[in-house]
């Protein structure tokens, strides 16, 4: 089963500094039938302003993940990590019992930066943050960037029964990702245009997976695509 959610679907609000697009039901933006996909809560599209961003606020007991399109975002949190996380590059926070963090585009252009929180598995653990760099140009097929899976110990470590995975392909490109039994994916092209399994999908649109045990991607136009394996 897939499901197309065409990006002129989604909900979201243009606060002037950030253009926020909800793949799932987010601040002010409620939809009952997209709440979650298993354990993927969260997937929001952000613009941000140069010079701008969201100052310091708290989270606790969620797995979030910054995956930076364009631009950069500069982190600092109440830990005191900072660092400057830049475009196909990827940050973790793992909030646990409690973490406040800003996060600005300090850049002169405006920064896009998918934003994906995960229902984790444990609660009351230690907070934590990290970030790694995964250069576009030497991706070969889906590569792992995030993961709580056993043997994916390449990626940045996240506490939840989840895979972030990404690829980019040239137009005619294609690229397999299994998915185990009872698993469930959500998958968006950052940029392009893709064919999953036959289903079109335009960049930034949704593609909700369930019941399916092999994804093929091809690239209709050179694209990027943005992929969780969730429970």
């Amino acid at each position: 089963m897939l499901e197309l959610r065409p990006f002129n679907s989604l909900g979201g609000a243009h606060h002037g500094w950030l253009d926020a697009h909800h793949h799932f039901s987010f601040a002010e933006y409620h939809d009952p039938k997209r709440m979650n996909w298993g354990n993927l809560r969260v997937w929001n599209d952000d613009v941000i302003a140069a010079g701008t961003g969201f100052p310091q606020h708290p989270h606790r007991d969620m797995e979030i993940i910054t995956y930076v399109r364009e631009g950069a975002i500069t982190h600092q949190d109440n830990l005191g990590n900072k660092g400057r996380t830049e475009a196909g590059d990827v940050q973790v926070m793992s909030a646990g019992t409690g973490i406040a963090h800003s996060e600005y585009n300090l850049e002169a252009t405006e920064t896009r930066i998918f934003q994906i929180w995960i229902i984790p598995n444990e609660v009351g653990s230690a907070p934590s943050w990290g970030a790694k760099p995964f250069p576009k140009g030497e991706r070969e097929g889906f590569v792992t960037l995030a993961s709580g899976k056993a043997g994916d110990d390449q990626s940045l470590h996240i506490r939840a029964d989840a895979r972030l995975v990404a690829a980019n392909l040239k137009a005619g490109e294609s690229a397999e990702y299994q998915l185990e039994s009872g698993r469930r994916a959500y998958l968006v092209p950052a940029t392009g245009v893709i064919e999953v399994n036959g289903l079109r999908a335009q960049a930034r649109d949704g593609v909700a997976i369930a019941d399916e045990q092999v994804l093929r991607v091809t690239a209709i136009e050179d694209s990027e695509i943005v992929l969780v394996d969730v429970a």
